[in-house]
């Protein structure tokens, strides 16, 4: 135990199941919970979509509300949720002097004048002169300041007054997981003693799809549990819109102001594998040793497996070589966050150590049961289509 341990005391999530931590314990720890599912909007695609979220309840200004795309909404309004819940939120001096580490997409783009360009080009050949008169006079001024990665962030020092360093980081699932392995370095290093890290990610929206679907990845007809859809049609992944943000803290500092610790979170540990001339599957196998697994008794594992097949194929039989590892794809319940899976495996994994249960199978014909009390459980992410991170969140004593 040391001061500079790493421990998270605060947590926001928002999904498709709901928003907050006690909703998504509800329903991930119920038996009969049915993933929410729309297949009617993006057929052949499914998604699983954003809850009713009344966003004044933490962006109260409605001018602050228009000016963010649904995806910056969706990551501020979380962010918020888990500065409240560590009791960080309207304390001016802890905001003032808390660092931000957030992963981030692109912004959303605007259909109708993509469909404009495109239909416009089907008589013109001056194509460079058609997109310059598209982009001078359809374009708003505010789309471009909406598109910035770092506006999340920047949405989120406006509005919870977070105004320490801050960093985003982008590329899919390995943009969650260096942003939770930048945060955890900075507090153990003592560089910093307070910092929100997470990401969103908003998947109703023909363009978020459309980037899935140009590297074959999406999953076609009917819905299927994670580790269900290989040899199904198309790629495998079925996205949800959804973000997950942690308030992590040195001990010292998290005790030091007497706040309820959820868990401790071990050191981060990621990988770039070319997984076109390395064997995935080993490179799983190694960050597993690197996370320190411990040898003895059954390991709950939140797996942020996506479903796309050769990734998920790989994690799969990894987790399977280590008879100890219980793995749960949470993804089967909540969809593919990109961005957000990560810090989302690790917040639910800090959920279980905290209630000190288990989750019950979320597929009971791939996923064994998991009796007793969970002093580690281990997170994963898997890049759908590359990058992997892992890491092991503990007891907090």
């Amino acid at each position: 135990m040391s001061a500079h341990d790493v421990v998270i005391t605060g947590i926001g999530l928002v999904s498709s199941l709901g928003e907050g931590t006690d909703a998504h314990w509800q329903k991930l720890t119920a038996a009969d919970t049915a993933p929410v599912v729309d297949a009617e909007r993006y057929p052949p695609y499914s998604i699983h979509p954003l809850p009713e979220i009344d966003w004044g309840l933490q962006i109260a200004k409605r001018g602050d509300q228009r000016q963010m795309e649904t995806w910056q909404r969706l990551g501020t309004y979380t962010a918020g949720l888990a500065l409240d819940d560590a009791g960080i939120k309207g304390d001016e001096a802890l905001c003032a002097a808390m660092d931000m580490v957030v992963a981030a997409g692109g912004g959303e783009r605007d259909e109708t004048v993509d469909n404009a360009i495109l239909e416009a080009s089907e008589t013109r050949n001056d194509r460079d002169v058609l997109l310059n008169e598209k982009l001078t006079t359809e374009l708003r001024p505010t789309l471009f300041l909406a598109q910035l990665s770092n506006l999340l962030a920047g949405n989120i020092s406006i509005v919870h007054k977070v105004t320490g360093s801050s960093r985003t980081f982008m590329g899919e699932e390995g943009a969650g997981v260096a942003a939770v392995e930048t945060a955890a370095a900075r507090i153990r290093s003592g560089q910093s003693t307070h910092v929100l890290v997470g990401g969103a990610f908003q998947s109703e929206h023909p363009d978020m799809l459309l980037g899935y679907e140009l590297g074959g990845y999406l999953h076609r007809g009917p819905w299927k549990p994670v580790w269900q859809r290989e040899g199904a049609e198309g790629g495998g992944v079925v996205s949800g819109s959804g973000a997950a943000f942690l308030v992590l803290e040195s001990r010292e500092h998290a005790e030091a102001r007497g706040r309820r610790i959820y868990a401790t979170l071990g050191p981060v540990h990621s990988e770039l594998t070319r997984r076109r001339k390395q064997d995935l599957g080993d490179a799983i196998s190694g960050l597993m040793d690197k996370a320190d697994v411990p040898a003895n008794g059954p390991l709950l594992t939140m797996s942020g497996a996506s479903g796309a097949h050769a990734a998920t194929k790989a994690e799969k039989a990894a987790l399977e070589r280590n008879p100890q590892l219980v793995a749960r794809a949470f993804g089967t319940l909540t969809g593919h966050m990109k961005e957000a899976q990560f810090p989302f495996a690790v917040a639910l994994a800090a959920l279980a150590i905290d209630r000190k249960a288990g989750y019950p199978a979320f597929d009971a014909s791939n996923e064994k049961a998991y009796e007793g009390t969970p002093n580690s459980v281990l997170a994963t992410a898997i890049g759908y289509h590359y990058f992997e991170g892992m890491a092991l969140v503990g007891a907090p004593d």
